[in-house]
């Protein structure tokens, strides 16, 4: 259709000039046949017709002469005037044409086709690629921060409130470039009061953890915090029994702080280090307190990629003092470790071979420190085996975190704990994982919790000087990317050999855990956790040797979110509403049902 117009245009000059030349030729054709007229006329009047001097004309090539008439002889008469000079008339007649006008003509044809070839050269650098599939030890570095991405500071609050007059709040801030510093502040509270008298109990903490990253390649950590714990001796018994409740005040703090030092990564030498610091104070109601300064010093060199050296010095020194106990003396605890070992490390086998020099309260002493991994590549099973040994350090803080029913303590004894064991830990799939262990064990001043004589509504420690136990912990893992998760492990540990007690007074023998993580949807997420264990052994009123029973306690939440910056939270712990004892006399509260609503800032 693009052809139409031009061909039409074509058309049209093409008659106009064919109508242009055919009038040009009838007018010269006109003019032509006028001057023959007159001559003919003249002729037949006799007179001659007038002549014009000769001309000589010079015509072009293209246009050649169609009639000339020779000139007329002179005849020699004598009687004629001579005087007349001869004339020669030459007389021609023009008569032009025109060419025929080439024809337009519009043939439709297919274009020729170009069948030449351009050449195009290509240069491509020659390139030598090399692939190395040996597989490098993996050794854990600090995460450096990618400069791509965007830092930003989160900021949250998230308040509740349920049955047992519970009210909770929780707040954390973030501040700092992601880069060169970051700081996270976090506070939280929570408060609950049950049916039983005195039965009430409130925590509430602060703390700042603050890292800072050097030009050096350092990393700086500082950890400042503050907690406390506010409950009542509720657990006496008989229940007829009349205390105010400034004497059934239970009051626990700890104002502390936590430094450390490392290098991100191994320097010229091959060196890594990070020295750590801890100081803190532990302080009741009733003026008894504890203070603990701890330093670790751990340094590991390498040796190339198989061999590396490990030495770690640890220094813990502890005082404790309980004016409101008559007589009581101040308590100091000393504990002092050097931890040399070998390490030799490959992708399927690594050996860790070393000793613990250590000195408790001055006593000296020297336990293993050998492990070895072996891993089965072909059905991605990683068998292991050791024999190691350690201190567990006793202190107000510590018990009073297991067991927070304790009272003054007249004593204080470290916990050496010898283990020999071996298990197995493996992946099935891309989702499951799993783990067994077995261990024999051997305890030096284990500390065991019994009721005090007459209400028994505090705990007094006693020490076991030698006990062993055999003890089977296994775990199973299923995960899906970030949809779900399921975990659960399970503890058996059967306590033999005392010399002193009866009993492992206060210890579980059994202990399971479950929990389970599921994002059902895209804004719904909900998790479960459930609690099992067989009732510890314990003595009653009349010092008898008691089972406490076996307990289960489920607990269910959910998140849903509403708005982008807001999800509603729902949570409900021990489901079977049963007010079981985890410490003899003191029963917890029933079915508890917590909700709210969790705001981000961003």
């Amino acid at each position: 259709m693009n052809y139409l117009p031009k061909t039409v245009l074509i058309f049209l000059v093409a008659i106009l000039a064919l109508g242009s030349v055919q009038a040009q030729k009838k007018s010269r054709k006109k003019h032509t046949t006028t001057k023959t007229r007159k001559a003919t006329a003249a002729k037949k009047k006799g007179k001659p017709a007038a002549r014009k001097p000769a001309t000589i004309t010079t015509k072009p090539a293209s246009q050649p002469v169609l009639n000339t008439k020779p000139a007329e002889p002179i005849v020699n008469n004598s009687s004629a005037d001579t005087t007349v000079p001869s004339v020669v008339t030459i007389t021609s007649a023009f008569k032009p044409s025109l060419q025929n006008a080439a024809k337009v003509n519009f043939t439709a044809a297919t274009p020729v086709i170009d069948s030449s070839r351009i050449p195009v050269t290509y240069q491509i650098p020659s390139q030598n690629l090399f692939f190395s599939y040996q597989p490098v030890a993996i050794k854990p570095l600090a995460l450096a921060v990618d400069s791509g991405y965007l830092w930003e500071n989160d900021q949250y609050i998230k308040v509740g409130a349920g049955n047992f007059s519970s009210y909770m709040g929780e707040a954390a801030l973030s501040f700092g470039d992601g880069k060169h510093a970051i700081t996270n502040l976090r506070g939280h509270f929570m408060t609950s009061t049950g049916h039983l008298s005195a039965q009430q109990s409130a925590k509430w903490g602060l703390d700042i953890l603050s890292i800072f990253n050097t030009k050096d390649n350092h990393e700086w950590t500082t950890h400042p915090y503050y907690e406390s714990s506010t409950q009542y001796l509720y657990g006496y018994q008989p229940a007829t029994l009349s205390y105010g409740k400034d004497q059934l005040l239970q009051r626990f703090s700890t104002i502390g702080i936590d430094a450390g030092l490392q290098n991100k990564t191994a320097n010229d030498y091959g060196i890594t280090y990070h020295p750590q610091i801890q100081a803190f104070r532990f302080f009741d109601n009733r003026e008894g307190h504890e203070n603990d300064f701890i330093l670790k010093a751990p340094i590991n060199k390498s040796f190339g990629k198989i061999y590396a050296l490990d030495l770690g010095l640890e220094a813990d020194m502890a005082t404790l003092s309980f004016p409101q106990s008559p007589g009581a003396p101040s308590l100091n605890n000393n504990l002092y470790l050097i931890k040399p070992s070998f390490q030799f490390n490959t992708p399927n086998f690594k050996l860790n071979a070393g000793i613990i020099p250590s000195w408790d309260n001055k006593q000296y002493a020297t336990l293993p420190n050998v492990t070895v991994q072996a891993k089965l590549s072909e059905i991605n099973l990683v068998m292991e085996a050791g024999w190691v040994g350690g201190f567990q350090k006793n202190g107000y803080r510590s018990l009073a975190g297991y067991n927070p029913w304790i009272g003054p303590l007249s004593q204080i004894f470290n916990t050496k704990i010898s283990e020999q064991y071996a298990g197995i830990k493996a992946s099935a799939g891309d989702h499951f994982t799993y783990q067994v262990k077995a261990s024999l064990l051997k305890f030096n001043n284990q500390p065991l919790f019994l009721n005090s004589a007459g209400d028994g509504k505090t705990f007094d420690i006693v020490y076991e000087p030698e006990m062993k136990a055999i003890r089977i912990h296994g775990e199973l893992g299923y995960t899906e990317q970030e949809k779900l998760m399921i975990m659960a492990g399970v503890t058996y540990t059967n306590y033999n050999s005392l010399t002193v007690n009866q009993k492992a007074w206060g210890l579980l023998p059994l202990e399971a855990t479950g929990s389970l993580k599921w994002k059902l949807l895209k804004d719904l997420q909900v998790k479960a956790d459930v609690f099992l264990w067989d009732g510890s052994p314990y003595r009653d009123s009349t010092l008898q040797a008691r089972k406490g029973q076996a307990v289960a306690d489920l607990n269910l939440g959910a998140e849903f979110t509403v708005m982008p910056r807001l999800n509603l939270w729902l949570q409900m712990s021990n489901l079977l509403n049963s007010t079981y004892q985890r410490w003899n006399q003191y029963n917890v509260l029933g079915f508890n049902i917590l909700g709210g609503v969790v705001y981000s800032f961003r």
